[in-house]
């Protein structure tokens, strides 16, 4: 095993004023939520044409919807008359197309301008050029990724490279099918903390043995400090006496069908950056997806994937689910706890990184790369 940092000397973290400045904030939505790939739906929850969602990437107000021949588009929310939010509610359902809700222009699933009022007597507003602005989109691992950017970075070098570089080869999560699988269970949390805040909780382990009993208990390993991620390419293994990854360590779901052998009892953690955990077990598949919407304000939405004959039948999930729910408040709270204090004059300079988390001071390198002057 490789670690993903050196383990030798104490780093400073960032100074606090980087989890609460509105500036810093500010360049953070333009310079990375609305420059890079952002996972915003899970493509299953757009059923059939029409349906549609509105999630906040950055500044913007982004709606998808499902097209009349079963494509997914994503565009600015935002009507190109006056600028009225088109679609103010957070999903639903439309017939064949969007109207604006203030003076009643009109546009298709595909975002093409159809009708307003008086529409044929303006011959200079031409239906394609005033269509609703489109952003990229790709789908992936069962998601719709979208991008603000003119020209998005490549997908393969940022979002399926992280993935790679936490498994040591990206073909790995292939095994999981995860775009085969079926929502189990979905929670959301509303969490007063910075979205760098959440990161770091989720990517270091020597608070482990301090807030997450009933993850060590089935992960022994995390109580030394060292979170799966901090290794490339590995599982952290389950204690010898658990059955499952569930809360009291009691046997899990059906096995998922294309692990192989090493992947097997083992719990694998990906952070794609920058709003993304994946992660990785025998029989289910647990992803998040963080909308930070302030400097002290993050939304998460989290999702347990099964196979999808264990969703239709109806079995009991509770214990699969449990588990990681109470990592997610133990881990939240204290992001929250941390949130308090960062205006305060005794972390004014910052703290520092012990041994264990300098792939968490990696990531704050990666942040600063990105919202520097260019």
């Amino acid at each position: 095993m490789t670690t993903t940092g050196p383990t030798e000397s104490l780093l400073a973290t960032p100074a606090g004023q980087f989890y609460t400045d509105p500036a810093i904030f500010a360049l953070e939505q333009s310079r990375i939520f609305e420059a890079r790939w952002f996972c915003a739906v899970r493509s299953d929850d757009l059923a059939g044409p029409g349906a549609f969602r509105t999630v906040q990437v950055g500044r913007e107000s982004v709606l998808i919807a499902r097209g009349r021949g079963g494509e997914l588009n994503a565009f600015l929310n935002v009507c190109r008359h006056r600028g009225a939010q088109l679609c103010t509610e957070e999903s639903g359902q439309v017939k064949r197309s969007f109207q604006c809700p203030y003076h009643a222009w009109t546009y298709a699933l595909d975002g093409k301008l159809i009708a307003a009022p008086n529409l044929t007597s303006m011959p200079d507003v031409d239906r394609t050029e005033y269509g609703l602005n489109r952003l990229h989109l790709r789908e992936w691992l069962g998601y719709a990724w979208v991008c603000l950017a003119d020209e998005p970075p490549s997908f393969e070098d940022t979002v399926i490279a992280d993935v790679g570089e936490r498994l040591g080869d990206a073909g790995e999560i292939d095994a999981y099918d995860i775009a085969s699988l079926s929502l189990g269970a979905r929670i959301n949390y509303d969490v007063k903390a910075n979205w760098k805040q959440v990161i770091e909780s989720f990517m270091e382990c020597y608070h482990c043995a301090t807030i997450h009993p009933e993850l060590t208990e089935v992960l022994p390993e995390f109580a030394d400090g060292f979170a799966a991620q901090y290794y490339v390419g590995h599982g952290a293994e389950f204690g010898s006496d658990v059955e499952g990854f569930t809360v009291d360590g009691s046997a899990g779901l059906d096995r998922l069908p294309g692990i192989g052998e090493h992947q097997d009892r083992r719990y694998y953690a990906i952070t794609v950056k920058p709003q993304v955990f994946i992660n990785l077990v025998p029989d289910h598949v647990i992803l998040h997806r963080m909308f930070p919407v302030a400097p002290d304000r993050t939304l998460i939405e989290c999702d347990w994937l099964y196979l999808p004959e264990v969703v239709e039948s109806g079995r009991d999930l509770s214990h699969s689910v449990e588990l990681f729910d109470r990592v997610n408040r133990q881990d939240f709270e204290a992001c929250e706890r941390c949130q308090l204090s960062m205006d305060s004059r005794a972390y004014a300079r910052g703290g520092v990184f012990v041994p264990s988390e300098h792939h968490i001071a990696a990531f704050h390198e990666w942040v600063q790369e990105q919202i520097a002057e260019s």
